[in-house]
């Protein structure tokens, strides 16, 4: 238990059962009345943004979240195995969870992964990867010193806009967070 002087970004509260992460907060001392405390709140699980206004000095529930890093090694079926660098531990993560980061999860990859009692919430990339172009339309000659871009898959699956000079077996730098191309490898 905590309360809420010592909120802090990053920290996990456990509310009617649910994860949130405070994404930001604010102390507030208005000239009349009590002080409260004014918070942007993310769900964990759903992605959802709420803000939630707690009155100063109130006890909020606090939830443990290990983040480790771990290394993953396979897809079975739906969901993804991953091994703890530290203790070599296996543990499996649902497909749900790691959601749109599968696109740029290569074998042997490092990735953080966030667990509650050892249930896994979410897992981060390193905000940049590079893959191997194994698809796209050869570039007209023309086309190479104007702005335009091309769809190329890369070698996980996923689809990723890049300029009209790249061609099949390049390796790229790709951005995980919104999949942007970012240059050469």
């Amino acid at each position: 238990m905590a309360t809420t002087n010592d909120l802090k970004n990053g920290l996990v509260l456990n509310l009617d059962g649910e994860l949130w992460a405070v994404v930001e907060f604010q102390h507030v001392k208005p000239g009349k009345g009590g002080a409260f405390v004014r918070t942007t709140l993310k769900n964990v699980l759903s992605g959802k943004v709420v803000d939630k206004t707690f009155n100063a000095g109130t006890k909020v529930e606090t939830a443990t979240v290990d983040k480790r890093t771990m290394q993953y090694l396979y897809a079975d079926g739906e969901d993804y195995v991953f091994m703890d660098l530290e203790t070599f531990d296996q543990i499996t993560v649902p497909g749900a969870t790691v959601g749109e980061a599968a696109n740029y999860l290569l074998p042997e990859a490092e990735a953080t992964v966030a667990t509650h009692e050892s249930v896994p919430l979410y897992i981060e990339l390193p905000t940049s990867v590079v893959l191997e172009v194994t698809y796209t339309e050869p570039g007209l000659q023309g086309d190479r010193s104007t702005g335009g871009n091309k769809p190329a898959t890369v070698e996980t699956g996923a689809t990723v806009q890049v300029p009209l000079f790249i061609t099949t077996g390049e390796k790229i730098k790709v951005d995980t967070r919104d999949g942007r191309y970012l240059g050469r490898a």
